[in-house]
């Protein structure tokens, strides 16, 4: 059930209980594959209209907030205005609302930690519900065209593709029968705590969304109820950050 405006300005409200997901799911599929391949050709400015057509997509949207709040391992944690979206009526009310996303202004996240090795925590930052929600929307607008020009050989933090995927790729290379005699294990201290975000936006360039990317990195975060700013780094948590599984 599509929220479309009618004649008289009103506007439809999505009736979570009515929406036919197989078709909304193979519609922001399709969208996807067609970003990937414009991509593959080269033609950036069929890019950038099906990014935006993505980004207004109703079965993006729909598709959005049902990973966010029904699937997602986070769907029952809040962010700092502690809203956590339970009932049918509510993920349609947030299904609608998110059409007006180009007023949206980005709430900063809650900060919460998870325990590491050797009895350190990593401190994570958790987005309320509806920055999640657009953030998945974006995702879906950007990925494909990152996922076309990345590297065959990366696998972290990538759709379709997990660790399993990395050992199996190592395994082939270490055979005895192979020319490399060598493994380089690396780790950048602090990675995702320090990164520049002009070098990030500067990474991402003039794309759709960006402006909500640059208020999701600016956005801060709230610990013991206070507030702090981030000038750099990108916090874990969130749909477009490295995934954590927060449960509270």
């Amino acid at each position: 059930m599509q929220a479309s405006r009618l004649a008289n300005g009103a506007e439809k409200q999505t009736d979570w209980n009515a929406i036919n997901w197989r078709k909304a799911n193979r519609t922001v599929r399709n969208l996807r594959q067609r970003i990937f391949r414009a991509t593959q050709e080269g033609n950036q400015k069929k890019v950038r209209s099906l990014q935006k057509l993505m980004l207004k997509s109703y079965s993006n949207r729909l598709v959005s907030v049902r990973r966010v709040v029904q699937i997602n391992a986070g769907k029952k944690t809040p962010g700092v205005d502690k809203l956590v979206i339970k009932t049918p009526a509510a993920r349609g009310k947030m299904v609608d609302m998110l059409a007006h996303y180009s007023l949206w202004k980005a709430k900063p996240a809650r900060r919460v930690y998870i325990p590491k090795a050797k009895n350190k925590r990593r401190p994570l930052g958790i987005p309320v519900v509806t920055d999640r929600c657009l953030q998945a929307m974006v995702k879906n607008a950007l990925e494909p065209t990152w996922e076309a020009q990345f590297e065959g050989s990366s696998y972290g933090f990538r759709p379709g593709r997990s660790c399993h995927d990395a050992i199996g790729k190592i395994y082939l290379l270490a055979c005895p029968n192979k020319s490399k005699k060598w493994v380089l294990d690396a780790d950048i201290r602090g990675a995702f705590d320090n990164i520049s975000h002009d070098y990030l936006l500067k990474a991402i360039g003039p794309v759709p969304g960006r402006e909500l990317i640059k208020q999701w990195l600016k956005a801060g975060y709230v610990e013991q109820e206070v507030f702090h700013a981030t000038e750099c780094g990108t916090p874990q948590g969130g749909v477009i950050t490295p995934p954590a599984i927060v449960q509270t």
